[in-house]
């Protein structure tokens, strides 16, 4: 069996090899936080093509309809590592958030108590800390990262998998969302930094592709599945 992958064809789909897992999921409100439910059973394989551009017939399969559009699939993202994007870290007692800025609009770092941001500020109370780490872990995009005082990242440790998000709250459909450190490769064969959350556009918007901006919630993307 191969390794898990994703390679990205230039102006065309992600092809995903080593029988990744791929599953649907939408975007449920949960009190003042939000959750993961289950959506449609999706066709498994050892290989599958996902759409990139937002026009396929068949999502979130490709189906070739990036031919015909002339879909510019151009990587604009930054190549740096997450550690020199950062665009934000918040100190707290005991706690440290790092924030990119690369934000899927997928919500989940609202939690009951506070955002976190806030529950990183107030992490002297092991509730909150707690809390703050789960909100971080939720982080689909990897945007967020929750580390202790010495700089250790907590992450939850994911199996390879790969969920297509669906928003009904926003009457829209979200990004392709990795998990559990598959290597994405750029169309000119450049591996992406390895990390264990990452966002993908599928609605063709995006301004930092292969990466979600939420551009999807902006341009109210929708495909036929998620209406």
């Amino acid at each position: 069996m191969s390794v898990p992958r994703i390679r990205i064809i230039k102006n065309g789909p992600y092809i995903v090899t080593g029988n990744v897992l791929l599953s649907e999921k939408f975007i449920t409100p949960k009190g003042p936080s939000y959750e993961l439910k289950n959506g449609r059973q999706l066709p498994q394989s050892e290989e599958y093509a996902l759409c990139r551009c937002g026009k396929s017939k068949n999502p979130p399969f490709c189906d070739g309809s990036h031919e015909h559009i002339n879909f510019d699939g151009t990587e604009t993202a930054s190549r740096k590592p997450y550690a020199e994007r950062l665009e934000e870290v918040v100190e707290g007692p005991d706690l440290i958030l790092q924030d990119d800025g690369r934000c899927a609009y997928a919500r989940f770092c609202h939690r009951a108590d506070g955002n976190a941001w806030t529950l990183t500020e107030f992490s002297g109370n092991p509730k909150y800390k707690e809390e703050a780490i789960q909100a971080a872990f939720e982080c689909p995009s990897g945007r967020l990262t929750a580390a202790d005082k010495e700089g250790k990242a907590y992450e939850p440790g994911y199996e390879p998998s790969i969920e297509i998000l669906q928003d009904p709250q926003n009457q829209v459909s979200g990004p392709i969302t990795v998990r559990g450190r598959i290597p994405i490769e750029s169309s000119d064969g450049y591996t992406y930094e390895v990390r264990e959350r990452a966002a993908l556009c599928r609605c063709g918007r995006s301004r930092n592709k292969p990466f979600c901006d939420a551009s999807h919630v902006s341009v109210h993307y929708r495909d036929k599945t998620g209406k």
